[in-house]
């Protein structure tokens, strides 16, 4: 499917995403089709990797399973997204296709082309859906938010640095040593992160005006 495409036919749902036989990855915000970036940066990849190597050690002896994009979730018929790294606790949301319903716990590493809709629109739509831990991952400056879902909307638990151990608020002894997952030379005119701001309740921005 085409990005003209996907501009002409809404609400999408998710019939009509298991129909699509193209080689581009797609996810479903309130019926809106948007196109994924193009493969990820290797810092992103790096990123990823080492987070998930030690996610996925630490849940070895829990009953959950980590599991990492592209998998699909279906949070309703008209959302369906990739998370670039969840956890599911609960058996019966695992399906052979997919995953139904809300991951326990959902991770985001930002880029510059996804950074505003995983912020703003899929923040607001994990909310809704009951997704109860999020870390969005900002690949520079370094540094790992975690959101705890609190009532309908997101409480910043906590801010990291890649020189922090990050410890989840929802699972208790999972704790994430950053430095290994930032572990990767900063690019010409990149300078050292700025002060994290404390934490607080998450107000997803307004979208910027065109």
């Amino acid at each position: 499917m085409s990005e003209g495409a996907a501009a002409r036919h809404l609400p999408y749902t998710w019939d009509d995403y298991r129909s699509w036989d193209d080689d581009r990855r797609w996810e479903i915000i309130d019926g809106e089709a948007f196109a994924m970036s193009p493969a990820p940066s290797t810092r992103h990849q790096k990123i990823h990797a080492e987070l998930f190597l030690q996610i996925g050690s630490q849940f070895k002896a829990r009953p959950c399973q980590v599991l990492s994009a592209p998998t699909d979730v279906r949070l309703s018929d008209r959302d369906v997204v990739q998370p670039d790294i969840l956890v599911v606790c609960d058996p019966n949301q695992i399906r052979p296709t997919h995953i139904e319903g809300p991951p326990a716990l959902v991770i985001e590493i930002l880029s510059p082309s996804t950074g505003q809709r995983d912020r703003v629109l899929k923040m607001d739509l994990y909310a809704r859906a009951g997704v109860r831990e999020v870390w969005l991952v900002t690949p520079f400056p370094q540094s790992v938010e975690v959101f705890v879902l609190d009532g309908n909307t997101y409480r910043r638990a906590a801010a990291y640095d890649q020189n922090g151990s990050l410890a989840s608020p929802s699972f208790e002894g999972l704790t994430i040593d950053l430095k290994p997952v930032f572990d990767f030379p900063l690019e010409p005119g990149e300078a050292p992160p700025p002060v994290m701001e404390p934490p607080g309740h998450y107000r997803p921005a307004s979208p910027t005006p065109p």
